[in-house]
């Protein structure tokens, strides 16, 4: 059993920190809203810290979940970060949806002070979190990542080393562009379905049986019908990751049509006042023509 820390405590990192504890670790948390910090104690014990420098002092392995590039850089090189009590040969995971840049950018400033970066976001969205299921994809060196792996497992069904710092980054780009798609076309078949004057969730029955079936139909489909939007990975952070994803294309030349405009059908959904609607909720700007 390892110390460890575990600095952002949202609706994915909550649930993840809580694996950690159960599983017999020594936790010491850190949120920039001290109440979630002691909300989280009382419920798995552990100590809370006032910064992430404090929560990170001592542990073996210090893992976030925080929002963006600039949260990330708060927390770790930032005043009081992480990076200032790390101890030489401990490692830091990162399960923050951010760009490749500052994942190589923050594995070049740990590997100066002897520490070893993975940058390892994770695909599952909160019910994988509550569940204990994540899929987790990470970039970094070899004998870190597998020391951390059992860690990690805890909270993740799969866990898979797939480069260099970035390579995990990247991965959850790829990811985010596949469901952009995915999710447009379920939004238009379901629309179609209703319009068509046919009994939609009949239809999911039938077709999710065949070649159009994906995890997103199995768990989203009916609820599209029902237009209920309430059941995790919010639009606000569909479109920072897009927006992620879309830069990085600039870089490597690889042209996106379709999540361009599925970042801008979110922009709608947004001044609908769906921010924090789930990322099914696409279909709204369908039911709205």
């Amino acid at each position: 059993m390892a110390k460890v820390a575990f600095l952002g405590l949202g609706v994915m990192g909550f649930p993840m920190a809580g694996y950690l504890a159960k599983n017999g670790h020594e936790v010491t948390v850190y949120n920039r809203t001290r109440a979630k910090a002691d909300a989280w104690v009382a419920k798995h014990g552990g100590k809370a810290a006032d910064t992430p420098k404090a929560a990170a002092q001592g542990a073996a392995i210090v893992f976030s979940c925080v929002g963006d590039d600039p949260d990330l850089r708060a927390v770790t090189v930032g005043a009081n970060g992480a990076f200032e009590s790390m101890a030489k040969g401990s490692i830091f995971v990162d399960h923050t949806t951010a760009s490749a840049n500052i994942a190589r950018e923050l594995y070049a400033e740990a590997a100066e002070k002897g520490i070893h970066f993975i940058d390892a976001p994770v695909s599952g969205g909160q019910a994988g979190a509550e569940n204990g299921a994540l899929t987790v994809m990470c970039g970094g060196e070899a004998a870190p990542f597998e020391t951390a792996k059992p860690v990690i497992t805890h909270f993740a069904k799969a866990v898979t080393l797939l480069g260099p710092s970035g390579a995990g980054q990247l991965t959850k780009m790829v990811n985010q562009i596949c469901i952009a798609g995915l999710v447009e076309g379920l939004s238009e078949g379901i629309n179609f379905a209703l319009k068509s004057g046919l009994d939609a969730k009949q239809v999911l029955d039938v077709i999710g049986k065949g070649a159009a079936q994906s995890w997103q139909m199995d768990n989203r489909g009916k609820t599209m019908v029902d237009d209920k939007f309430d059941f995790g990975f919010a639009v606000d952070w569909m479109r920072k990751d897009l927006r992620i994803a879309l830069e990085e294309s600039k870089k490597n030349g690889a042209p996106l049509p379709v999540a361009e405009i599925v970042n801008g059908y979110y922009g709608e959904i947004q001044k609908m006042g769906g921010g924090r609607w789930d990322t099914s909720s696409l279909i709204r700007r369908l039911r709205k023509a």
